[in-house]
């Protein structure tokens, strides 16, 4: 498989997290997959390519607006727990597929990659987008690749140039601009309440996401993208099921609070198409194109996030703005370096 980046990953839910289960995390290799039939020359990107990654970045940008809508009946903890089970019992037939085919010596990393890139970050995101706006969520989930990089340095001795650093310090220095300066979002959140210190629930998400991710590439090689999915949602999506139907009020909402199935209709649409469907779109962008140019959607998903958010009300202000254009500076750094 091609090195990919760990940078698209916004949530192991959308399995992006997975796809670099035998590639290189923080490495954006040029080298590509052998080209399937009707694909572009070398130095070519596709037509097929260029609308690969457009759906990608529109399906990955809308997943911040769809949490946004389930919170205005669901509690954060129904919401995370609501994604992880439908994600789960999606991808129950691949997972029953792989089971029998994993190493034993794996499945503690398979775990550990559930709980800290999966299971926490559904409820971490959920929480944040509470009392801040979707579109901010969105922007601040590039912090991704920041993470990555850091926690593969610290914990798993990668190369740590002093143009990473630099990419680093950028990510950080545009999340104080968005959070502090920015705003949260105000009135325009679930809630009606803006925090802009919610925005720090993604950044330990983000580091979540960082090991996660590293935990793949180090531990889990060799595996492919759909049978790491699949098992890692199989070990946490059974505790997930469990504590929705027994933990919470969300069946009691289904049944009695209008506008219930609707919201759950949203939070059922982001596993889907984040987990099944955009794993299958990537697959084969990677494909077509190189990891570089699938890392692209990096910078796409913060634009289609805050457009969500704009239609849904949302403020956007300068601030805001260049918060934005910090971090992406420094994940263009950090895709770059050497």
């Amino acid at each position: 498989m091609l090195p990919t980046n760990p940078s698209v990953a916004h949530s192991s839910l959308d399995s992006r997290s997975a796809a670099v289960a035998s590639g290189e995390a923080g490495n954006t290799s040029e080298t590509a997959a052998p080209a399937p039939a009707g694909a572009a020359g070398p130095g070519v990107t596709s037509p097929v390519a260029w609308m690969l990654l457009l759906a990608l970045a529109a399906i990955w940008g809308t997943s911040f607006i769809l949490m946004k809508k389930g919170l205005l009946v669901f509690s954060a903890l129904e919401l995370g727990a609501t994604r992880v089970s439908v994600a789960a019992l999606l991808l129950l037939p691949f997972a029953l597929r792989h089971v029998g085919s994993v190493e034993r010596s794996r499945f503690k990393w398979l775990g550990l990659s559930g709980v800290v890139g999966t299971l926490i970050p559904a409820f971490l995101f959920a929480y944040a987008e509470t009392k801040l706006a979707s579109g901010l969520a969105g922007v601040l989930n590039a912090l991704t690749a920041v993470f990555t990089l850091l926690v593969g340095a610290l914990l798993f001795g990668q190369r740590l140039t002093g143009l990473r650093v630099l990419g680093i310090a950028l990510g950080l220095v545009g999340t104080v601009v968005m959070l502090l300066l920015g705003g949260s979002g105000g009135t325009d959140t679930p809630t009606g309440e803006g925090n802009a210190w919610y925005g720090i629930y993604i950044l330990i998400a983000t580091i979540g996401y960082g090991v996660s991710v590293n935990v793949i590439k180090h531990k889990l090689g060799g595996m492919t993208p759909m049978a790491v999915t699949a098992v890692l949602l199989l070990l946490i999506g059974g505790p997930a099921l469990a504590y929705l139907l027994l933990g919470t009020g969300f069946l009691h909402k289904l049944a009695t609070v209008p506008g219930a199935w609707t919201a759950f209709g949203y939070i059922a649409l982001l596993a889907t198409m984040s987990t099944a469907v955009a794993m299958v779109l990537f697959n084969k962008l990677i494909q077509q194109s190189t990891a570089l140019f699938a890392s692209s959607s990096t910078y796409l998903i913060p634009v289609v996030a805050l457009a969500w958010g704009a239609l849904d009300g949302e403020a956007f202000n300068l601030w805001h703005l260049l918060g934005m254009g910090v971090i992406l500076a420094g994940v263009l750094i950090i895709h770059r370096a050497k």
